[in-house]
């Protein structure tokens, strides 16, 4: 028997010349900007990730691949240090995007063709800091009364779990507050065969707070019919003949979801809706002691099997009551209720 020399397949990068390079790069971005295209994103945003990418590509002068977070460290450090805080953040979070793309997607096939192992150059120790959520954004918004409006739709939807049909269909004497405890809010919409549904849903777990604050502020910046039993708790900005604000849309508040989700969680696009914020109030109130069968009453499912869809079961209740005012050092009547923002 005899030894054999066996060589390497690949003996030496694929990659030899600049035009070979700049081949892989474009299939790569390509197949980026199809894959982001695949999970619903829209075409401003993919456009604006590639733009990014681009302008990194043109700074760094060589493929993306070959970042370090030492490399970035320059760029945010020295070459953007001047920018706005946010657009660097959004630049940062377009690059970890990218670079999670090829770590899932082709780290074998780079390591093969250039001997490069691809790593993320974004770090917990040079992510570019921004606001920490939604809320934040609030006072800094070029239309602040939507945006509060929006925010707040939706920051009840993560609280006590309505649909946004129900959302838009809400009036200012749907909020109960001497009814309860806690005040309780007329909840409206159609079931399955079109026939109308009512629910009387407490007002636990902050969001009696949430919409206190909400009445006391923001929502007088549409119009001045708060005393109008009949005028909607989250208005539109277009009015009617008589000059009253009409109802919010369905669509105006996803798609203001939507936009939120895209800066704060880019991970989460498509992903984390209205609905979603269901399952999480649903998956909360567990986490806090309430029982299955209330949650399902609060939801308003027919059938229990329905919300132990919603109820992320795995989740061990605290000790912590649902619907207990704020903690101390809260403000009543502020946003800042307990539980997580939804973001």
């Amino acid at each position: 028997m005899t030894l054999a020399v066996v060589a390497p397949i690949r003996s030496k990068p694929l990659l030899e010349s600049p035009q070979d390079i700049a081949d892989f790069e474009q299939d790569l971005l390509s197949e980026f900007v199809l894959a982001r295209a695949a999970a619903g994103l829209a075409d401003e945003t993919i456009s604006g990730d590639v733009d990014v990418l681009m302008e990194v590509r043109g700074w760094f002068g060589g493929p993306l691949w070959e970042l370090a977070p030492s490399d970035l460290d320059r760029f945010f450090g020295q070459d953007q240090r001047r920018l706005a805080t946010l657009t660097k953040v959004r630049k940062a979070q377009s690059l970890a995007t990218y670079f999670e793309f090829m770590e899932v997607r082709h780290q074998a096939d780079i390591h093969a063709a250039t001997g490069v192992l691809v790593q993320c150059p974004v770090d917990e120790i040079n992510r570019p800091r921004g606001s920490a959520g939604w809320r934040d954004d609030l006072h800094e918004a070029r239309k602040y009364a939507p945006t509060v409006r929006n925010y707040t739709a939706c920051r009840l939807a993560s609280l006590i779990g309505p649909r946004v049909s129900e959302l838009s269909l809400l009036e200012v004497n749907d909020i109960r507050w001497d009814l309860g405890t806690f005040g309780k809010v007329l909840l409206r919409g159609k079931g399955s065969r079109g026939q109308k549904k009512e629910r009387l849903v407490p007002l636990i777990n902050g969001s009696r707070e949430l919409l206190e604050w909400w009445f006391q502020g923001p929502r007088w910046e549409f119009d001045h019919h708060l005393d109008d039993p009949g005028a909607p708790l989250f208005p539109s900005e277009r009015r009617d003949p008589g000059g009253r604000c009409k109802r919010v849309s369905t669509s105006a508040i996803r798609g203001a979801m939507s936009e939120a989700v895209q800066r704060h969680l880019p991970r989460w696009a498509g992903r984390a809706t209205p609905h979603a914020l269901r399952h999480f109030a649903a998956s909360d109130l567990y986490a806090q002691g309430m029982n299955v069968v209330a949650i399902q009453e609060l939801l308003g499912h027919r059938w229990i099997n329905t919300t132990m869809i919603y109820v992320n079961t795995s989740t061990r209740p605290t000790s912590r009551t649902p619907g207990l005012p704020p903690a101390s050092g809260s403000r009543p009547g502020s946003p800042d209720s307990p539980g997580q923002e939804p973001s």
